[in-house]
């Protein structure tokens, strides 16, 4: 894919250290950043620090990427190691059983879980409803699962970005992917058939 001319201006100024194009390029890729480290994390406060680490890292780290690979890629694999790191800092025994689920659902679950198109009410909810499950149960899987569903799924990466980011051949990331999908589909499955019968 060809570099994003303006973006590689931008780079070239942060390099220089400007912190005016510093903050335009956290600008541009703040929500993104956040996203990934909610999704990953599972808890507001935590995904805030870690998104704060990642743009530190980025600033002293950017003369190391030396464009062979898109921007996003490079920020995308600081982002997942950082969010790894922490996790395994954490300990998934108290922290996975203490999180708080309602802060995944402020990651993409607002306006943006709505269809774009006008709807009824019901539909709107129902759709909003969906998203919020999905994502509280993608907080559930094993890091490596969450990790590809995220980049694929939601960040909508191709297959090469996500080799380049994880360090998988092709064939694996396709079979994890397909295993991580499985594994969502099963925990939904159980999730709506509890709803269901609390519901009867």
């Amino acid at each position: 894919m060809t570099p994003d001319p303006s973006e590689q201006v931008l780079l070239r100024r942060v390099r220089r250290r400007d912190e005016q194009a510093f903050n335009e390029l956290v600008l541009r890729y703040q929500d993104r950043v956040f996203g990934l480290c909610l999704r990953m994390l599972g808890h507001r406060a935590e995904a805030e620090e870690i998104a704060q680490e990642v743009f530190c890292t980025v600033f002293k780290t950017v003369r190391q990427f030396r464009g062979e690979s898109k921007f996003s890629t490079w920020l995308y694999r600081v982002t997942l190691n950082h969010c790894k790191n922490r996790l395994k800092y954490l300990g998934r025994r108290h922290y996975r059983e203490t999180r708080s689920l309602d802060d995944v659902q402020e990651s993409r679950f607002d306006e943006s879980a709505l269809p774009r198109q006008p709807g009824r009410p019901d539909q709107r909810l129902e759709e909003a409803l969906l998203q919020r499950l999905v994502g509280e149960e993608i907080v559930g899987l094993d890091e490596e699962q969450r990790a590809l569903l995220l980049l694929r799924d939601v960040q909508e990466l191709s297959y090469s970005e996500i080799m380049e980011i994880t360090g998988l051949p092709e064939g694996t990331v396709k079979s994890r992917l397909h295993r991580a999908r499985m594994a969502l589909k099963a925990r939904l499955q159980r999730r709506l058939g509890r709803t269901d019968s609390n519901g009867s």
